[in-house]
C-alpha cells in the first residue's frame, strides 16, 4: 500500500477519534454509557496490564481454533462429496444451503440441550457457524473445476485418492480459500455469541461482565480487542495465503 493511502487511513481514524472525543465531552450522555475514546483506551490498557484480557483472549482463541479445525475437516469432506456426486448435490447440497441461511445463534438452544452449559456447547456452535461456509466453498471449487484437468489427470494415470489430493483439491484452491476465509469469519462471530452462554473466562464473558457493571468503557475495550484479533488473524493468515495463491495462478499481487 502506498504512502498516500496510509496517510488517508491514518487521517480518517484520527478524525473519527477526535469526533468521538468531542461528542463524548459534550455530556449529552453520562460517561458510563458513552465514554470518550481516552477512557476506552485506558480500560483496554488496564485489562491487558492485569492479564485479564490476555487470559480471556487465549481461552477464546483456543475454542475457535478447535471448532474451526473440526469445521474445516468436515466441510472439506462434505464439499468434495457434494461437488462430485449429483445425488448428494440434489439431497445433502440442498440441506447445507438451507443451514447456511440459519443464523448461528439459532444453534444455541440445541447446543445447551445436547451438551449442557460447558465447553462442548461453545465448540458445537462454532463448528455449526463455520461448517456450511467451508462446505459451500469446497463444493464450488470442485464443481467449477475445468473438465480438461480431470481428463488430463486420468490420461496420466491418476485415480483414487491421488486424483483428489493431487488434482482436484489443488486446482480448487481459490474457491476453497474463499470458503475457509468466510468460515473463519462466521466461526469468530459464533464464538462471541456462544461464550455468552455461561460464566467462563472469555472475551464474550468479558463483554457480559462490562454490561453487568454498567461499564461501557470496558465493553468497548473488549470490542476493540475482538476486532483487533479478528483483523490480525485475517491479515496474518488469510491475506498471505491469498497473495501466494494469486502469484501461483498468475494473477500478480493486488
Amino acid at each position: 500500500m502506498n504512502t498516500g493511502l496510509w496517510a488517508a487511513r491514518a487521517g480518517f481514524f484520527v478524525a473519527l477519534l477526535a469526533l468521538w472525543e468531542g461528542v463524548a465531552r459534550l455530556g449529552i450522555w453520562p460517561h458510563y454509557l458513552f465514554p470518550p475514546p481516552s477512557d476506552v483506551l485506558a480500560a483496554l490498557a488496564g485489562g491487558l496490564r492485569d492479564g485479564l484480557f490476555v487470559r480471556g483472549a487465549l481461552a477464546s482463541l483456543w475454542r475457535v481454533a478447535v471448532g474451526y479445525a473440526i469445521a474445516v475437516g468436515l466441510g472439506t469432506v462434505l464439499g468434495v462429496a457434494i461437488g462430485r456426486s449429483r445425488l448428494l448435490d440434489a439431497t445433502l447440497g440442498s440441506l447445507v444451503l438451507g443451514f447456511q441461511a440459519l443464523p448461528s445463534v439459532c444453534w444455541l438452544p440445541l447446543a445447551i440441550l445436547w451438551f449442557g452449559l460447558d465447553e462442548r456447547a461453545i465448540v458445537f456452535v462454532v463448528v455449526m457457524g463455520a461448517l456450511f461456509s467451508v462446505t459451500l466453498g469446497v463444493e464450488a471449487g470442485v464443481k467449477n473445476l475445468p473438465p480438461v484437468y480431470l481428463r488430463a489427470a486420468r490420461n496420466l494415470g491418476a485415480g483414487g485418492p491421488s486424483l483428489y489430493t493431487q488434482v482436484i483439491l489443488p486446482a480448487a484452491q481459490p474457491a476453497i480459500l474463499a470458503g475457509l476465509k468466510q468460515g473463519w469469519t462466521f466461526a469468530w462471530r459464533s464464538l462471541m455469541a456462544a461464550e455468552l452462554l455461561y460464566y467462563t473466562l472469555s472475551l464474550g464473558n468479558l463483554l457480559q461482565g462490562g454490561r453487568d457493571l454498567n461499564d461501557a468503557a470496558r465493553v468497548m475495550a473488549v470490542m476493540l480487542l475482538i476486532i483487533g484479533l479478528g483483523v490480525t488473524i485475517d491479515r496474518g493468515l488469510f491475506s498471505p495465503l491469498e497473495r501466494r495463491l494469486r502469484e501461483r495462478w498468475g494473477f500478480g499481487v493486488a
